[in-house]
């Protein structure tokens, strides 16, 4: 498949997601894997704001990425938190430039084994609602084509936030925005309590969650409070991961 069949494919589904059944939390998910798939970063996170305009992360496609993330937010230092301030792309920033203007981050980057960062503004019009964070293991320059593609399914996943303000008015968003802040909360404890049980890290009780949720058409949220309650055993998880 050449890459231009790939990015067509990966556009028609970012848009399929702007359906009655909107998920936020499968949403986000998406726009990370396809954006380190089609930028060949090495893992990707996302930051959203909430209706008070306080950051949270809501998406990471490694364990790694999401505790970087965390440290951003509890720290109040990052390259991500100014693209968010400022609505700007923060991209192809030397390290040198990056230890002189966020040390801590920085020296966290690196501990995670990150070599290099980039941050895309989720964003629309003069509104930001998050930001979308590309880690790469290896010192790595994105091209204008990359940084303007990662901005394209950036912009594609804020379309779909907006869409859903306008069915529901900005109230309904709100609920809902922090409805999947909750279920974030409860696929965090899913994903430990799954770890656990079934001996696999986190990543994969991840995947083992979301491909269930996927199958079986239900929200990520609903499946993460079955698994926490004890409902959904690990064989089943396994069985239709396996199918």
């Amino acid at each position: 498949m050449s890459r231009e069949q790939r990015l067509t494919e990966v556009f028609v589904e970012l848009a399929d997601t702007l359906v009655d059944d909107f998920d936020v939390l499968d949403l986000l998910q998406t726009l990370c894997e396809r954006s380190v798939e089609l930028l060949q970063a090495d893992a990707a996170g996302l930051i959203l704001a909430d209706q008070r305009s306080v950051l949270h992360v809501m998406a990471s496609t490694t364990d790694e990425a999401r505790l970087v993330e965390l440290f951003v937010l509890q720290n109040d230092e990052g390259p991500c938190l100014d693209c968010f301030s400022t609505g700007k792309r923060i991209v192809n920033i030397d390290l040198a430039e990056v230890a002189e203007r966020w040390p801590r981050f920085h020296a966290a980057t690196m501990a995670a084994g990150y070599r290099s960062t980039h941050a895309i503004p989720l964003r629309l019009r003069g509104q930001i609602l998050g930001v979308l964070n590309l880690f790469c293991i290896e010192r790595a320059t994105l091209s204008d084509s990359d940084v303007d593609l990662g901005q394209a399914l950036s912009d594609i996943a804020t379309v779909g936030l907006l869409h859903e303000r306008t069915l529901r008015q900005a109230e309904v968003l709100s609920e809902q925005l922090q409805s999947a802040l909750n279920s974030r909360v409860l696929l965090e404890q899913a994903k430990g309590v799954l770890s656990e049980r079934a001996q696999i890290d986190v990543d994969e009780a991840f995947r083992l969650l979301r491909t269930y949720a996927r199958r079986n058409h239900q929200q990520l949220g609903t499946v993460a409070t079955a698994v926490i309650d004890g409902i959904l055993p690990v064989h089943l998880l396994r069985s239709t991961a396996d199918r």
